[in-house]
């Protein structure tokens, strides 16, 4: 599992470039923590938090499925994200299924 924290106010490279690693982390088979923290007044502004975690979830949703949904922990949102699942394709198996035969040699 791998973590990312944010702050409730995140700059917008700053955004893209943890997401960058988050869709990184999510191709390689890994879970992913986005944590968004806030200190001292910035509970008073829980709704940029909100706001920013949906945001995460939308840029996401073509390869993350959220686990468990955003939650309030002390004074941290936290949401769980899981790879989407990969559609197996029949080709693969095929191809599995003939490298475990012998190979025949055909006469002409």
């Amino acid at each position: 599992m791998k973590e990312i924290h944010f702050r409730p106010i995140t700059d917008e490279h700053d955004y893209q470039f943890k997401v960058k690693h988050i869709r990184e982390f999510l191709e390689e088979g890994d879970k992913v923590k986005a944590t968004v923290k806030f200190r001292g007044r910035e509970m008073m502004y829980q709704d940029a938090g909100w706001k920013l975690v949906e945001k995460l979830k939308q840029d996401l949703q073509d390869l993350a499925v959220v686990e468990s949904q955003p939650k309030l922990e002390g004074k941290s949102l936290v949401t769980m994200l899981l790879p989407k699942p990969k559609p197996k394709s029949k080709s693969g198996v095929k191809v599995a299924q003939n490298e475990n035969q012998p190979q025949r040699r055909q006469e002409v």
